[in-house]
């Protein structure tokens, strides 16, 4: 598709309309809080391609699964975040005709996602069908400081005429998913009321009986003078409205402040609601929008504060990385441990919104380099208020001990419909455990072992130990029936990946374990007991790891991603007709099981979480293996390739596959940006500056640094947090400066010589090592 969005360094930018990138659009200019968010739908009404979207945290539904076959173990349920009450509605009339983009001739059409502020602005002038012109301009934001709260500004001036405009604010309930069953709506009335002035609408689930109340309020201003006009309150199945007429000259502007308040049963008491939604929405009216948008830009300048990255001499990648960072930042702020992240975030409906194993891969480094360690922390709790559920996962699959973490959740139920992942894609558990690891090596807090950390840990061993069968004529423990990383192959035996992940979670146990006992004796023995934790079990773990078998081709040197890889036919991408490309949308499935390409990483994805374990050669031979050979058909794939490539000297390759992943919405290299943005895969987006061109890695206690300039930057910074300092890191050409932004002193190896960053103070480093 060709490029329509400008290059800005602080903004997302469109300035035509165009019916064919709509839905693109509303997902790119996409609003969230962590709360609640939407997709950047029109407020008034349009009858063109749309993706109606405004969605709740946590408020899902289990969508009945819906197969011709069925298999012990399979999932009863798939569970998506619900498309909830539409609350950015206000529909207009001019004298009598609806104002539909679709059905109207066009021109000076520019939207903005102002990313520095958070607001979504948008401006257009309009002709009807009966020549009427009118001007709109409107901006919305989705409060990041009052988080049940979101506003907008709305108005509409006419050109060439006088007249008489109706103004419709709403509230829509009667709304569906777009791959709901059958078209099946999943929301039922409670109650609602409209009057003059606004109203509240309450809606509870057919299922689960999570119930949401939106109420809204508006003000009316006309050549700058308040409108005291009667308003005819309007009320039908699941929606609530005002009409209100307005007469207008040609030239005046009228003005529409809307304010919303969107509370869930998930925070108060059913009969709380409506007086919740009330309190806070008449507390954002008296502020007013003024005030709300004040407070929403210094909001994100906090934000930016601790987690901008700043790239001089490439507006594309600063735009790119901006865009990611900002919808990491608005998609999830950690203050609620029952919340998780959705691959698509607030920005669409595919996958669910439920939680997959980017969480724990590609999230968590985020959240621990550029928020207060709680907030990563909390990503954690998460999943060990799930352990009983992954231990019933593993039971449902026949397993007499352990935990099997499902690859996709809302409650710790697998609610996946693809029997390849459901059953088979269980590498998914060693993410879960390398989070773990990852926490604790990050932070230095040794104490969440105890506290939650060993209990997983064991359970996710104990599930690997009966997973794995020893063959007495190989001497050794392998792994059959699983599906890797790289989906475009299923049911393979002893996928690399999974059988590496497997005994290196058991590993990290025995580590856990030896570090309780001798740091934490007391509750070592709690632990132990509550466990149930037999001494035969830990020698097992042992003996599997000893005895693990790695599939490995040793003439080429590198590790095979399954049992038989070599015997396919092996041929680079490069030699593939464009015509092909995508394979998922061109070919069928059976071709793509039978041939050598692979979706994303994952021989290489262990290298990069097992990094410190082997030595560059061999990350060499396999990068140079593999790489060639992957299509990147998953939004997870570019930036483990980037990374690999900084640390390897690829400069050009590390280079393209950052781009890949950085612009891979606001270029829609897959050509599905429609369906929401790849909000987890955009964290991996901030992996590749901080992990890949600065080189960032945390061993022994130690903050490691070995940044280079791509060459297509005449410098970049990023911000890191790390146990207690915010560091600025600045890179040029000629050298690397970490600042220090707070008093907390640190110490940081920058290309293997150690300095000390002493509080508001800075080191540099002169030179950079010339990468080839």
């Amino acid at each position: 598709m060709k490029a329509y969005l400008k290059i800005d360094e602080w903004s997302i930018i469109e300035d035509s309309f165009d019916p064919q990138t709509q839905e693109i659009s509303e997902s790119v200019f996409s609003l969230g809080n962590g709360y609640m968010g939407g997709r950047a739908n029109f407020e008034e009404r349009y009858s063109g391609p749309s993706l109606q979207g405004s969605y709740m945290a946590g408020v899902y539904y289990p969508d009945k699964t819906r197969v011709g076959w069925w298999k012990n173990g399979y999932p009863e349920y798939f569970a998506k975040v619900l498309n909830s009450t539409n609350w950015i509605g206000i529909d207009i009339d001019i004298d009598g005709a609806p104002l539909d983009l679709a059905a109207c001739i066009v021109s000076e059409f520019r939207r903005v996602l102002n990313m520095k502020e958070g607001t979504l602005s948008r401006s257009f002038t309009a002709a009807l069908a009966d020549g009427k012109e009118v001007k709109v301009e409107s901006i919305r934001i989705v409060s990041m400081t009052r988080r049940e709260i979101g506003a907008i500004r709305y108005s509409v001036t006419p050109l060439n005429f006088a007249g008489t405009i109706t103004v419709t604010p709403y509230l829509d309930g009667d709304i569906k998913n777009k791959d709901s069953n059958y078209d099946e709506k999943f929301w039922n009335e409670v109650e609602k009321s409209s009057f003059p002035g606004g109203g509240y609408l309450t809606l509870k689930t057919k299922k689960l009986d999570f119930h949401i109340t939106t109420a809204m309020a508006y003000d009316i201003v006309v050549a700058g003078v308040k409108l005291e006009a009667d308003a005819e309150p309007v009320q039908r199945d699941k929606y609530v409205a005002n009409n209100v007429q307005v007469p207008v000259h040609q030239g005046e502007q009228v003005v529409i402040y809307k304010y919303a308040a969107s509370v869930t049963s998930r925070n108060y008491g059913l009969g709380q609601l409506a007086q919740a939604a009330q309190s806070a929405l008449q507390s954002a009216r008296e502020a007013g929008f003024v005030a709300l948008l004040t407070e929403q830009t210094n909001a994100w300048k906090d934000k930016w504060k601790e987690s901008d990255i700043i790239i001089e001499g490439d507006p594309s990648a600063q735009q790119a990385i901006r865009f990611n960072i900002f919808q990491l930042n608005q998609t999830y702020t950690g203050e609620d441990d029952r919340l998780n992240i959705g691959p698509k975030g607030f920005t669409g409906e595919k996958y669910g919104g439920s939680t997959y194993w980017d969480t724990e891969a590609y999230c968590v480094p985020f959240y621990l380099s550029t928020a207060d360690s709680s907030i990563a922390r909390n990503l954690l709790i998460y999943r060990y208020k799930h352990l009983e559920k992954a231990k019933e996962n593993a039971s449902k699959l026949g397993f007499t001990k352990g935990a099997l973490y499902p690859m996709v959740t809302m409650n710790g139920e697998e609610c996946h419909n693809e029997w390849e992942i459901t059953f088979e894609e269980i590498h998914r558990n060693g993410a879960i455990a390398y989070a773990i690891y990852n926490y604790v090596n990050y932070t230095g807090d040794k104490s969440y072992l105890g506290q939650y950390g060993l209990e997983v840990l064991a359970e996710i061993s104990r599930f690997w130990e009966e997973r794995v069968h020893y063959v007495p004529h190989k001497d050794k423990y392998v792994m059959l029936g699983v599906t890797g990383p790289n989906e475009y192959e299923n049911n393979v035996n002893n996928n690399w990946y999974t059988n590496r992940i497997a005994a290196w979670t058991m590993e990290y146990t025995l580590e856990a374990l030896a570090y309780l006992q001798q740091n934490e004796e007391s509750r070592y023995g709690e632990l132990v007991d509550k466990l149930g934790l037999l001494e035969s079990e830990t020698e097992k773990w042992r003996e599997i790891i000893d005895k693990m078998y790695y599939p490995a081709d040793e003439e080429k040197g590198i590790f095979l991603q399954q049992d038989g890889f070599l015997d396919k036919v092996i041929l680079p991408v490069k030699e593939l007709a464009p015509e092909h490309l995508p394979l998922n949308q061109k070919w069928s499935w059976d071709r793509i099981l039978r041939s050598c390409y692979i979706k994303q990483a994952d021989v290489l994805q262990g290298l990069y979480f097992l990094n410190d374990r082997y030595d560059l050669e061999t990350k060499k031979r396999n990068f140079d293996f593999y790489e060639p050979i992957t299509v990147h058909e998953s939004s997870l794939s570019p930036c483990i390739h980037s990374i690999l490539a900084c640390e390897l000297g690829y400069k050009e390759k590390a280079y393209e596959m950052y781009l890949r992943t950085s612009r891979l919405d606001l270029d829609n290299y897959n050509n599905d940006t429609e369906d929401g943005c790849h909000t987890t895969s955009m964290a991996g987006t901030w992996m590749s500056i901080v992990h890949g061109f600065g080189g960032l890695r945390v061993q022994g206690d130690r903050l490691i640094l070995k940044p280079f300039n791509p060459g297509h930057w005449k410098s970049y910074s990023f911000k890191i947090m790390f146990r207690g300092s915010r560091l600025k890191v600045s890179v040029t050409d000629q050298g690397v400066t970490v600042s220090n932004e707070t008093e907390t002193p640190a110490s940081i190896l920058i290309y293997d010589k150690e300095y000390t960053v002493n509080g508001l103070g800075e080191v540099t480093a002169q030179g950079i090592p010339v990468i080839i």
